[in-house]
Parts: C-alpha cells; structure tokens; sequence
C-alpha cells in the first residue's frame, strides 16, 4: 500500500498576533510544520506533500528536500486545499493521510497505527479521534450501538445528548486516495463562509455506499493545535515534558525536569546529571556523564564525556572529555577545548583552539588563537585580536606560561616553553625558552605620603 502525506499549512493564523507564518513558530527548537513533517516521515510516504499560502516562501525554504508544495492562492477552505495537490496525488493507487501544520505533538507512531486501522476495516475513510476532557467547540463523534461511525457534529449543530458525547474529531484522515479526489469534485460551498469543506467527503462517500470509520487514539494532547500564544505555550510545556522524559529513559538524571529546557534535536548520553534552569539548544550533543549545572546555556554545542559545565554559555563550540568550564564563563562560536582543559570564571574564548590540559583560570579573554598543550594563562590576560579594521591570529605553543596581566597582541607567535612575564604587553614573537617583558621598571619615591594632604592627618576624599 502506497502512502502519501498532505499538511495543510496555508493559514496565516492572524491570532497569533506576528509577522512571522504560523506553522514556523518554534516548539522546541523546530517549527510546528517540522514536528509533522518528522512524524509524516516515519511512515515511510511516497509523497509529501504541503500545501502553501501565504509565506509561501518562508516554508518552503524551511522544508526544502523533505516535502513538495502545492500553492493555494485563495482561503476557501480545507477541501480546496486538499484538492490543490490533484495534479500531483490526483490519479495515484494507495491511501492518503490529511493532517494540519499547526499540530506538532502528533507522533509517527499515531499515524501508523491510524493507517493500520484503515486498511484492517477497508474504509474508504477514516476519521482520527481522541476523547478530551473539555470537548467544547469540538466536533463530537457519534457512534452507533456497534461503534460504528454515524457522523460528526459541530458544536453550534449539536444537540444536548450529542454535546455530552467526549470524543471528538482532531482534524486528521486517512482516504483512499483516489476516492477522495472524486469526492472532492462534488464538494459544495453552499454554507456561511463560502467554502469547500473537507468534512464534506465523509458524507458524499458514505452516500456512495463507502465504508467511513473512526479510530480513537489513546493521547488527546497529541491532537492539541496552535492558533495563538496561548496554546504554543501549553503545547511547548507537553513537547519538554516528552523530550525530557525520553532522555530520563535513556539513562538521563534531571534535578528538576521541569525547568530543563532542551530542544527537539539534542542528544545526551547516560548518566549525565542536569540541575534546573538549564537550556540546552539546536543539535547540541552531550556525551556521557557530564554534569551541567543551574544557569548554563548551551547552543549547537558537541561536549565531549565527563565534562562540567558550571553555569556558562556554549555557543556553538566544542569541549573535548574531561575539560570544565566556570561559572560564568562564555564560548562563541568556533570556541574548541581540548581534554582536559580548565577554564574558570569569567572567561571568554572565541575562534581559538585550546590544547589539552590547558589551564585558563579567570577574568581572561582568548580570541582568534591556536593554543598547545600544558600552557597557563594567569589571571587578566587578553588576547588582543582586531586593530579596528581586521582580525589577527596568536599562537601559544606547548608548556608556555603566560603571567597575569599580559596582553597579547596578534599577530604574535609565542614558542613552546617560553614566558611572558605578568603585566606584559606582548607585540613581538617570543622564542623557546625566552621570557618576555614589556613593562615599565618599578621606581619607588621615598617619603611620598608626607608630600601628601592625607599626612596631617585627613581621611581619603
């Protein structure tokens, strides 16, 4: 049985309240549209297919290679959006899951056993359900005495025993294909909004003689769609508690898996520890047995096996096993720690690769360099990389020391084992074993406190 995918993402959603399209409002580090894409993918489609409206182009950048698109130009409802995609599915063999963009907790898993129910009944089609809680303005399934679907009714057409009734349309078929394109072509809009109804085609196929079912799915949160701010934020909360929940199985210890915020897209190994008030971000990897603490903030990152991070901010940077970092500290991009390297507090590090077992203790800015093996940088040292037009490079070869205080300033080679006295200004190359110093000599004035104000007897002012 061939499968086919159309996401019907062409609303511009006005209660969002935003410039930007509706379905490409993040969950989780992804776009709505991208959560039902990955989940339409796991039911291995010959055919996705989306179908586009306003923001066109915005979507379709976001989902180039993994869909094809279909343009409606005008809103006139869910069938004729469907019916945009006939040139392309209209003359296929096989069976067609209709599914909004707006509804990023659906799983793969759903929708696999949804296509499994409709082939087992051989229904022409089938209606996903879910009982919810509160069911008002959802239209209600109603069954007979054998479970069999009779029809569904709206909220403002219901009748009381009817309104009672929990179960509810999400908003998600399954059709054979070829059916639905003939039953689209005498879809009517003969109704309020002057539009073409995909809910329509259940009628006109039962009509026909065709068999419609309904297939209840177990979670009513998965169904849960996005029309404004409100609902993203709940929505959000239901995906963290997910994600958070699949990495505790996996071997994961949350502090607080409440307020660990982690995207779609991450991975962590097992036994690493993350305290509360974490986010980690984007395609971040995390190796095993890290600890992460309260306050770090990790963006596209890849950390390496028993790494601490104490609240720091990693963007986009590397750590390799066994290095730490903070707190306090900072990696920019294309910041790339080696094994066993410490950084402490309030350190900055970007574009620069640090060799292993380097220290970088504190209050200490690292840019644009290449750093050895077994170096230490003192306290206050800053590498000194843009002249206000471009950037410079700076080398540190293995076992240097860097005293306190020092400024480095690129482009500048300092050789292995060489020194840099504190309170150094660094502007030409050091050789193997040299010590540089660039300060002023120390020169002390005698009896200079008598000179002062202070001497007979004032407090400093």
């Amino acid at each position: 049985m061939k499968k086919f995918v159309v996401i019907l993402a062409a609303g511009k959603g006005t209660r969002m309240k935003s410039k930007l399209y509706k379905v490409l409002h993040q969950v989780c580090g992804k776009t709505m549209v991208e959560h039902v894409v990955t989940a339409a993918q796991g039911v291995d489609p010959e055919k996705i297919i989306t179908v586009v409206g306003t923001g066109a182009e915005a979507v379709e950048d976001m989902l180039q290679g993994q869909s094809e698109f279909a343009f409606q130009a005008k809103q006139l409802g869910t069938g004729h959006a469907v019916l945009t995609t006939k040139d392309m599915l209209g003359q296929e063999e096989g069976v067609t899951l209709v599914v909004y963009g707006d509804t990023p907790l659906l799983t793969a898993k759903t929708f696999n056993d949804l296509f499994a129910y409709h082939a087992q009944k051989d229904n022409a089609a089938t209606v996903l359900t879910a009982e919810a809680p509160n069911p008002f303005g959802y239209g209600r399934i109603i069954r007979d005495d054998q479970g069999n679907l009779l029809r569904i009714v709206e909220q403002k057409d219901g009748k009381p025993e009817e309104l009672k009734v929990k179960e509810i349309n999400t908003g998600v078929y399954c059709f054979d294909n070829k059916k639905l394109f003939e039953a689209l072509g005498h879809v009517k809009n003969d109704n309020a909004q002057e539009e073409y109804y995909l809910t329509d085609v259940l009628e006109i196929l039962r009509n026909e003689g065709e068999r419609v079912g309904a297939y209840r799915m177990h979670d009513f949160s998965e169904s849960l769609g996005v029309n404004d701010r409100i609902a993203l934020a709940q929505v959000t909360k239901i995906m963290q508690k997910r994600i958070n929940e699949a990495h505790m199985r996996n071997g994961v210890t949350f502090i607080d898996p409440t307020t660990a915020y982690i995207d779609a897209d991450v991975t962590i190994g097992n036994d690493t520890i993350i305290e509360g008030n974490v986010v980690i971000k984007g395609k971040t990897e995390i190796g095993n047995d890290c600890y992460i603490t309260s306050g770090s903030r990790i963006v596209d990152s890849v950390v390496g096996n028993e790494v601490t991070i104490t609240s720091s901010t990693l963007d986009h940077a590397q750590m390799a096993d066994k290095s730490d970092i903070g707190p306090n500290s900072h990696l920019r991009p294309d910041a790339k720690i080696g094994q066993g390297v410490h950084i402490g507090n309030f350190v900055e590090i970007k574009k620069a690769e640090i060799g292993e077992n380097t220290k970088i203790g504190h209050l200490t800015y690292v840019g644009d360099a290449t750093l050895g093996k077994d170096i230490n940088i003192g306290c206050g040292t800053i590498f000194s990389n843009f002249d206000g037009v471009k950037k410079f490079h700076t080398n540190v070869g293995d076992k240097a020391f860097i005293g306190a205080g020092s400024t480095l300033i690129a482009p500048i080679n300092v050789a292995d084992h060489a020194f840099v006295a504190a309170d150094t200004t660094v502007t030409k190359d050091v050789a193997r074993y040299e010590m540089a110093i660039g300060r002023g000599r120390q020169v002390n004035k005698p009896d200079y406190w008598h000179k002062l104000p202070l001497s007979e007897g004032k407090d400093w002012q």
